[in-house]
């Protein structure tokens, strides 16, 4: 959480004691209302918000259709959530390699193809904006679709456009360790009529056709789902967060860009490559390394100067080795449910291995991150400066 304060607390005080806050309400409307918000934001035609980021990712690959016999592309760098989505659908995740950038990559993505693929899920780790371009083309060359995993990115842009609008669908998150936070939450995003509308049914099956108009003009017909709906309170948290989304990210930014102008250059740290460093959300400054051994000597001596950096490797959940549920293939409780035992899976792509990835691996292990503070003055920037360069 970077900002939070008494705009929140009046909002939920409000929400709180008008006595009704069901997310269908004739009062606040506060989840409605940041729908609508956000919606204007991304520049997306339906916007849905629900409990978790991982809802989001579920919902839009059901309304992708997507299930039993189908692959879905996702990079071996995210955090498990994006691969667990997969299985939740009853699909098979195809764990593909990232680049230089730390987020997918294209030319792997080219190779993980098959008969079976129906999306490619680019992830924005730590707000890392994805090629784009690049994996639009290998999806419209191939009919595939694209959901973006937005999760690490509220606000992120790619070459002026909100990351998460860009492909066919797109997830955020907005729980505690998020740009923008009401503890838990998360939203799809979509200009797409139909995935809305099965997203729509999914998300709330137990309870969107009994509670106000949710249904009115849907053509999609009702089915099982689950429910993944969030009450007022969260929606009048968000809408405050929201306010502050452009200036925090423009500070986070702001102190990125002068860190890396004193930390990185000839004789320093090197600053991994970027698909959009101005659309980059600004959290973390990205340092590579030639070996391991320099990364990890490196990172030793700052902590020892009182500046803490982060191994990605060193992440668990986040890094696919550590998926122990998709690695063991147990993707449900009940054989029958479990999409990695399922006849229409039989022949898929889950012949995996912890050495699938060898370029994933070594990346992580050869990069530094440092968590911008949004709140840091020149001064605190010129003194974590001084420490790394020392």
């Amino acid at each position: 959480m970077y900002r939070i304060g008494q705009e929140e607390i009046d909002a939920v005080g409000r929400t709180l004691m008008s006595r009704d806050f069901f997310k269908i309400n004739g009062s606040g409307r506060e989840v409605l209302h940041f729908e609508e918000e956000w919606k204007q934001t991304v520049s997306a035609d339906y916007v849905l918000t629900m409990t978790s980021g991982f809802g989001a990712l579920t919902s839009a690959l059901i309304g992708m259709g997507v299930g039993p016999g189908d692959e879905v592309i996702v990079p071996g760098y995210t955090y498990i959530a994006s691969a667990l989505a997969v299985t939740a659908v009853g699909a098979i995740p195809v764990i593909a390699e990232i680049n230089g950038t730390m987020t997918l990559d294209p030319e792997d993505v080219e190779k993980k193809i098959s008969p079976a693929t129906k999306v490619i899920m680019p992830v924005h780790i730590q707000g890392f904006p994805s090629d784009m371009d690049a994996l639009k083309e290998i999806a419209d060359r191939h009919g595939l679709r694209i959901l973006e995993d937005a999760c690490q990115a509220d606000g992120g842009m790619y070459k002026g456009q909100y990351l998460g609008a860009i492909g066919d669908a797109g997830a955020y998150s907005f729980n505690y360790y998020k740009v923008i936070t009401a503890g838990e939450g998360g939203a799809l995003a979509t200009s797409d009529r139909t995935i809305y509308e099965r997203a729509l049914i999914y998300h709330d099956a137990s309870a969107v056709a009994f509670f106000g108009d949710q249904l009115d003009g849907i053509s999609q017909p009702l089915f099982g789902g689950t429910e993944f709906r969030i009450s007022d309170v969260t929606g009048a948290i968000l809408r405050e967060q929201l306010k502050r989304m452009p200036s925090l990210l423009a500070d986070l930014r702001k102190n990125r860009n002068a860190l890396a102008a004193l930390v990185c250059g000839e004789g320093k740290a090197k600053q991994a490559p970027s698909n959009d460093i101005d659309g980059d959300c600004g959290t973390t400054l990205a340092l590579r390394f030639d070996t391991e051994e320099e990364c990890r000597a490196y990172v030793e001596k700052c902590a020892a100067g009182g500046v803490g950096l982060t191994i990605p490797i060193n992440t668990g959940k986040h890094v696919y080795t550590n998926w122990t549920q998709i690695m063991e293939k147990r993707g449900a409780l009940h054989p029958a449910m479990d999409p990695f035992k399922m006849e229409a899976n039989r022949g898929l792509q889950m012949d995996y291995t912890m050495d699938m990835c060898p370029n994933t691996l070594d990346l992580l292990k050869r990069t530094a991150y440092v968590g911008i503070n949004p709140d840091w003055d020149e001064a605190a920037v010129q003194r974590i400066a001084e420490i790394m360069n020392r």
